[in-house]
């Protein structure tokens, strides 16, 4: 059997139950399709950022800022999501930028100083669009007192909580997510500001995948949107559409993190 691994939206238990299901629809259209090796059921025993390289990669969702730096030639993209989550528009989201609610601060300039969490250095929600953020603050200097990868969107929100860390920038349809059926996880926290936007992750699919195949996976993705008995489950991940995206489209993401190095500012530090 072939890979797929839908790892990057996967709580809270509602979201997780309806990528379940809208695998299952895309698994069966593929068998239908005459796809080989379509295997039953989601692989979540391995790591999302591990799935992208595997030779054996039927269908993924892979970071933009990862796929447009290192994997734009060993993956084959497919489509891009759209979300209907406040911070998306079409393909594109952006981040928003949390602190706890009693910190008071007004301004991303309050930051200064301050101990930001990431979820990952190579992300581009956690990262890139929060360093494009940040860099006019910076003056060219360290802006940080201190950043630390925390290792999820989930644990960035629970540093902030918790007092550990200031702020972090959590992508869009995570916050999206946790806001509809976790908001606990969100008390203590408020948006104080939002980053640039740029392309979404992208559902991928390995290297080796011929025009033809990834033409039936993209045409699930597309039949997924109007499925009737998918309505809940679109509901539930708040998915509205797939857009066909270019490697062009997804340079916007580099051009970010250059216009962070003009400003003398090329790390979240």
């Amino acid at each position: 059997m072939r890979l797929a691994s839908l790892a990057m939206y996967v709580a809270p238990k509602p979201v997780e139950e309806a990528t379940d299901a809208f695998w299952a629809f895309i698994r069966d259209y593929l068998r239908q399709a005459g796809l080989a090796d379509v295997p039953d059921m989601i692989d979540r025993s391995v790591a999302y950022d591990h799935a992208w390289a595997r030779p054996d990669l039927l269908l993924s969702q892979i970071c933009g800022h990862p796929y447009a730096a290192t994997f734009r030639d060993r993956v084959r993209l497919i489509a891009t999501p759209c979300y209907s989550y406040r911070g998306c528009d079409g393909p594109n989201t952006r981040s928003l930028i949390i602190m706890r609610k009693d910190a008071g601060y007004t301004s991303l300039a309050d930051l200064r100083g301050r101990v930001a969490a990431v979820n990952s250095f190579e992300s581009n929600s956690g990262t890139n669009v929060f360093r494009a953020a940040i860099a006019p603050f910076a003056n060219g200097q360290k802006f940080f007192d201190r950043v630390f990868e925390a290792g999820a969107h989930v644990a960035s929100i629970a540093a902030v909580s918790e007092g550990r860390a200031d702020c972090a920038a959590i992508d869009c349809v995570t916050f999206g997510h946790l806001n509809r059926f976790a908001p606990q996880l969100l008390d203590r926290v408020t948006v104080l500001d939002e980053t640039p936007s740029g392309p979404g992750l992208a559902m991928i699919t390995a290297i080796s995948t011929s025009d033809d195949d990834v033409a039936v996976l993209r045409a699930a993705l597309f039949a997924a949107l109007s499925e009737p008995a998918l309505a809940d489950v679109r509901d539930t991940l708040a998915l509205v559409g797939f857009e066909v995206l270019s490697d062009a489209d997804y340079e916007a993401l580099l051009d970010l993190e250059r216009q962070a190095a003009a400003l003398g500012y090329p790390e979240l530090a």
